[in-house]
């Protein structure tokens, strides 16, 4: 019997319509396009601001994209994992919310947060459910609102980060195809550089925790760069050497999409020429979760069945990790 594994069938994504530009944040803070786009290659970002509106419906709008390219119903969706740490709510997992609100009447579901590299941990996870033979179709999502947690006021991290959500739908193959290997890592001494204060059981919300406006992004980010460069590109490069890939061998590197810098100096460890290089930075930001997915959303046309592709991600707290997949189909 062929051994089983787990090929991406489907991707989807969404961000919503509202855009916030360099220009605009001139008028919010002390900043200037140059100085945004030299440091960081974004132009602008997308921002959710329709009242009511959370994560999950960045994830809704995803998985509907997916699903009628699929051409499939929610009804057959046997599990979906949502990665994110903006949920919607503590509890409930919005992963439930969002087979609630797309008639996945039969899928169970969780929440997986690992921050940047949450997609990555999501489709390792996914993964094994398609290999052991349990599920048959799996959707991974990733979504983050992440302008929920951005102070606006704050030049360091309100540059960076916008909203959106991308997916993937897994499904059981026996052709040399699909998620090949995938290497994670995680680090949690690196949590007292880039976190979210408040808010959990540590520190629970007040008066105190809002006033002192604990409940946004921090970030250092001379420490988070030099821990983003050196460990996204050993990890790709380990991947490579695991496999016994070449720079030719790999059609595309899609890397989290957090920093111009950080992806070239990752392409560069990795002998990756630039035009092999899933880059859409400068239309979205950093959607946390969502960048990986909303890149093979955006590059789908271009890949072809049996290119090989590496997936490579760093994120707070830290974690980093690397896939390795060799692409299912012809879109």
């Amino acid at each position: 019997m062929s051994k089983i594994t787990a090929a991406i069938t489907a991707v989807g994504g969404y961000v919503p319509e509202d855009i916030l530009t360099n220009k605009d944040l001139e008028t919010m803070v002390d900043t200037t396009d140059e100085w945004i786009k030299t440091r960081t290659g974004i132009e602008e970002r997308h921002i959710l601001r329709a009242p009511g509106s959370g994560t999950s419906d960045l994830g809704v709008g995803a998985v509907e994209d997916l699903l009628r390219k699929r051409g499939i119903s929610a009804e057959e969706i046997d599990l979906l994992i949502c990665c994110t740490v903006t949920p919607d709510m503590a509890f409930p997992a919005t992963a439930n919310i969002i087979c609630d609100k797309v008639g996945a009447k039969n899928a169970w579901g969780f929440d997986l947060g690992a921050a940047c590299s949450g997609f990555l941990y999501g489709l390792t996870t996914a993964t094994k459910f398609i290999e052991t033979g349990t599920h048959k179709k799996v959707l991974v999502v990733g979504a983050d609102k992440m302008s929920s947690i951005v102070d606006y006021t704050d030049r360091t991290t309100c540059v960076i980060f916008g909203d959106g959500a991308g997916a993937v739908l897994l499904e059981p193959t026996e052709e040399e195809v699909g998620i090949l290997d995938s290497k994670m890592y995680s680090d949690g001494s690196g949590r007292v550089y880039l976190h979210q204060k408040a808010g959990g059981s540590l520190r629970p919300a007040s008066h105190e925790t809002v006033d002192a406006k604990e409940h946004y992004i921090f970030q250092d980010g001379r420490p988070v760069f030099k821990a983003a460069v050196t460990n996204m590109a050993d990890v790709s490069a380990e991947i490579m050497e695991r496999n016994n890939l070449s720079s030719d061998d790999v059609a595309y590197l899609v890397p989290h999409q957090a920093n111009l810098r950080i992806i070239d100096a990752t392409a560069r460890r990795m002998g990756v020429s630039d035009e092999k290089v899933m880059i859409n930075i400068q239309k979205y930001g950093n959607t946390t979760s969502g960048t990986i997915p909303l890149c093979l959303n955006d590059w789908e046309k271009k890949l072809k069945k049996g290119d090989n592709i590496v997936l490579a991600a760093f994120g707070g707290g830290f974690t980093w990790g690397a896939v390795y997949v060799k692409w299912a189909y012809n879109s």
